[in-house]
């Protein structure tokens, strides 16, 4: 173990922390500088505990104080964990973490909803800082966690299940106002249209030869509902029956032609699809990062982290991944502007080298309209 005793004096030994000045080391101390959480830990004689740097308990006379390069070293000497920062366990950040994952376990588990203080009493955890935390990590409450949840299960389910009725009950709802009056949000269509594959659904599309290959748009009554990209006409429009397989699909009329047109015209200049109306079927916080992607101008790049930041959901950027991945509009709903921290392209639903292509043209716009 290292005893710092003064700055002028500060002997070796085989404890010290490997690459670190004892000064710097006591310098993070004061500071309470959690980046140096891991690197080295330090006991406290007086009171015989070992902590982290960024410990928030009082700061300790430095004569007190000793070094160790790891917390087995620490225990060696005699020192146990401190209560306060838990030194021996994982970092907060990550034991919250863990907590949310095990409350997504059991939301999911669980054959009826369960009620967010029974959640925070299984984790361990208040009710509100439950919640708070469920948020932060997950981007969405308990409560549309769990819908959401039971509405993956409604897709699933309402295709196999004998009626709609069965469905019902097997996902959790506990009478049929409560399911109809959700269920239609969450599928985009009437529970038993989307247990018979969209039956009774008018979509209306259109398949299109452009600059990245083929593209098809189909619309609802309600608003453009996809946009996809692919080599063969042929293969979208399959992608789309299979989709919806008992949908009035057909393709669509004159007054159709002019909605592919905006969308061509949107590849080039993407300000002229801003205006187009859309259909888009998902979570509440799906369609709040669709909307956050649409507010992301041409030229202009962001991760994953900062699109989570823009929706105010720093921690939530796996879910923001998720809604991204599940995006069926391409183009419109810009998803191709998300890259990787070094600014290199990340996957792409239609392709890596067509969101490359997108990205270069709207770069290279982005910089003619500056010139």
């Amino acid at each position: 173990m290292l005893t710092m005793t003064s700055p002028a004096a500060t002997p070796v030994t085989a404890d010290e922390p490997a690459g670190l000045d004892p000064e710097v080391c006591w310098q993070a101390v004061q500071r309470r500088d959690a980046s140096f959480d891991g690197r080295f830990w330090y006991s406290v004689r007086t009171t015989g505990v070992y902590c982290k740097p960024s410990c928030g308990a009082r700061t300790p006379l430095r004569k007190n104080v000793g070094l160790h390069a790891s917390r087995d070293a620490a225990e060696a000497a005699g020192f146990r964990p401190c209560q306060r920062c838990k030194p021996d366990q994982p970092p907060l950040q990550e034991r919250q973490a863990q907590a949310i994952a095990q409350a997504c376990r059991l939301i999911e588990q669980a054959d009826e909803p369960s009620d967010t203080a029974t959640l925070a009493q299984a984790v361990g955890l208040s009710r509100h800082h439950f919640h708070r935390l469920f948020k932060q990590h997950a981007g969405i409450t308990p409560k549309a966690y769990a819908d959401a949840h039971r509405a993956a299960r409604l897709r699933a389910q309402l295709g196999s299940a004998a009626s709609v009725t069965d469905t019902l009950y097997e996902v959790g709802f506990h009478s049929s106002g409560g399911f109809y009056a959700q269920s239609k949000a969450q599928l985009g269509m009437q529970p038993s249209t989307y247990r018979r594959g969209g039956q009774g659904e008018q979509i209306r599309f259109a398949v299109a030869k452009c600059w990245l290959g083929a593209l098809l748009v189909a619309a609802t009554g309600q608003g453009i509902c996809a946009v996809t990209l692919g080599s063969e006409p042929e293969a979208l429009v399959q992608q789309l029956q299979d989709r919806f397989p008992q949908a009035d699909l057909a393709p669509g009329d004159a007054s159709f032609e002019h909605t592919l047109a905006q969308v061509l015209a949107a590849l080039d200049d993407p300000r002229q699809g801003a205006a187009l109306p859309l259909d888009v079927r998902g979570t509440a916080f799906q369609q709040r990062v669709w909307q956050a992607l649409r507010a992301v101008p041409p030229g202009v790049t962001l991760t994953y982290a900062e699109l989570a930041a823009r929706i105010g959901q720093p921690q939530a950027v796996r879910a923001v991944a998720n809604a991204c991945a599940r995006n069926e509009i391409a183009v419109l709903i810009p998803c191709h502007r998300i890259v990787r921290v070094d600014g290199s392209p990340s996957g792409y639903r239609w392709g890596i080298t067509r969101k490359t292509a997108l990205l270069a043209r709207e770069g290279a716009s982005s910089q003619e309209t500056d010139a």
